[in-house]
């Protein structure tokens, strides 16, 4: 048995649940929730960097980053399910990149209001990591927004991306991304994994 350390919040542990289930390896996965500011957490033994996700593999060794996980299990699913062939592969990790940087971005924001006091806070700071995700926004709205037929590592991020500002802001980008917010509907109906790993704010 796998075991996936994460959290149910985490929207790059998000990511590997959503992957695992459209591989048809979700009852090959043990998901363990993980403390990642516990330093009695075996995480820390697990990823020496103590962040989730990590994929305890059946022979002791750990696979970290969710985009080293993500391809490890379509590895296991026999490859090229969830990445396509040629030139097209490549595109669909550009788009799985920015996804995973605008939830960077957005998780630097809400780190920022959790860790700092309030007179603490940096403006500059945060003004910068949300122009971050809403030149992401733009970008995906003007190029990502057409639902595709066969879906790939960049339209699942995108999904889990849109879903952590739905929890940590409100969905506030749904206002000025109405293009964004139809692609989401269209996901979340072909994906039933996405319902089953929202966290209600």
């Amino acid at each position: 048995m796998l075991v996936l350390r994460s959290s149910p919040a985490s929207p790059f542990g998000r990511t590997v649940k959503i992957s695992a289930s459209l591989l048809g390896l979700t009852d090959r996965i043990q998901i363990v929730e993980a403390e990642t500011l516990n330093p009695e957490d075996s995480l820390r033994r697990q990823n020496p960097l103590g962040k989730i996700p990590a994929l305890v593999l059946e022979n002791g060794e750990t696979l970290y980053d969710s985009r080293v996980i993500m391809e490890y299990l379509d590895f296991l699913a026999g490859g090229g399910r969830l990445y396509p062939a040629g030139e097209a592969r490549f595109l669909a990790l550009r788009d799985l990149a920015l996804a995973n940087g605008i939830m960077d971005a957005a998780l630097l924001q809400v780190y920022e209001g959790r860790f700092r006091a309030e007179d603490k806070r940096e403006p500059k700071w945060l003004e910068h990591q949300a122009g971050k995700v809403e030149r992401g926004l733009a970008y995906a709205e003007a190029h990502l927004s057409t639902p595709a037929a066969t879906l790939h590592v960049g339209h699942i991020g995108l999904a889990c991306a849109l879903g952590y500002l739905d929890l940590r802001f409100a969905g506030s980008w749904r206002a000025t991304h109405p293009k964004l917010v139809a692609w989401l509907a269209d996901f979340e109906a072909r994906v039933p994994a996405f319902a089953k790993t929202k966290v209600t704010p």
